[in-house]
């Protein structure tokens, strides 16, 4: 999955941000040979990572000292914010002329603030999409925005955890793609949710249905992935639903400022602040079987 390693000098890179995804992508990083550093703002997180040789530092000033690339995956576009600006922040203690890659799914037009003001480094927006199961195991699919030079520069380090690696443009495109995708992503959960509680109350057996119809025309990662964690009430995030709603609601705002209106969207929006209401904030996305349960009572 990674360049060989002659086609890839070793580096000291610091990883921001040990959730779910991070953790893995990390350990990808390291495992290929680069001597790998992080931090959690929940210390425990990054401590796990010192099993596999990854450094955990206490604070985001000793994690990115003398490293040559700085990786940031955290939740909000808040965070993003308060990691790299500020007396404690990335611009302030990384070495000029590093690169700075932000993973997270956060607003392009934070993207390009941080590109604009980061004069002395290398900056990427990069969010990635395919879950917990495509971080383990590095097939990730990458969107990245910014400098094309930069951008080919860190190719080799984006094929570490990811197959599927593409440029979209000036910074921010990274972003802007990653929209589009959770713009998709919202219709297609939906719909497998609606397909197979079509099934149940029609009374087919789900899971017989869900093998005919998870190859055919109409198949998809979510019913291939999420539709028998659904059938079983297996609710353990791969994705969360409160990073979901928070990637919509940035998908919404750049819809808004485009004057478009997305009906689809804006109804699975609505169904995800109501599962919030039901107390699913640290679910899976796949816990929206719940919500089409909770009509059929």
């Amino acid at each position: 999955m990674c360049y060989h390693r002659h086609e890839v000098m070793e580096m000291k890179i610091a990883w921001i941000g040990t959730g779910v995804m991070g953790s893995a992508m990390a350990c990808h990083l390291q495992k290929a040979g680069h001597e790998v550093k992080a931090y959690n703002r929940t210390g425990k997180k990054a401590e796990a990572l010192q099993a596999v040789g990854i450094r955990a530092m206490k604070t985001i000033a000793d994690c990115v000292a003398d490293c040559e690339v700085v990786f940031t995956m955290v939740g909000e576009p808040h965070d993003v914010e308060a990691v790299y600006y500020g007396e404690q922040g990335i611009l302030a203690h990384a070495p000029k002329g590093a690169y700075l890659i932000d993973m997270t799914t956060s607003a392009p037009s934070l993207a390009r603030r941080i590109a604009h003001d980061a004069h002395d480094f290398h900056v990427l927006d990069a969010p990635v999409s395919g879950g917990d199961i495509g971080a383990q195991k590095g097939t990730l699919t990458v969107m990245c925005g910014g400098d094309h030079a930069d951008f080919v520069k860190m190719e080799p380090l984006f094929s570490c955890f990811a197959e599927t690696i593409t440029y979209q443009g000036e910074a921010g495109s990274g972003q802007h793609c990653k929209a589009c995708n959770q713009i998709a992503l919202a219709g297609c959960i939906a719909s497998a949710a609606e397909a197979l509680t079509y099934a149940r109350t029609s009374g087919l057996d789900p899971k017989q249905v869900l093998a005919a119809i998870a190859k055919g025309a109409a198949g998809s990662f979510q019913l291939t992935h999420n539709g028998e964690k659904m059938l079983c009430h297996d609710y353990e995030p791969g994705f969360y639903i409160k990073h979901f709603i928070k990637d919509m609601n940035i998908a919404a705002a750049e819809l808004k400022q485009m004057d478009l209106h997305f009906p689809i969207l804006t109804q699975v929006q609505s169904i995800y602040e109501t599962l919030r209401e039901m107390g699913y904030d640290d679910a899976g996305t796949q816990a929206i079987w719940e919500y089409y349960q909770s009509k059929q009572n």
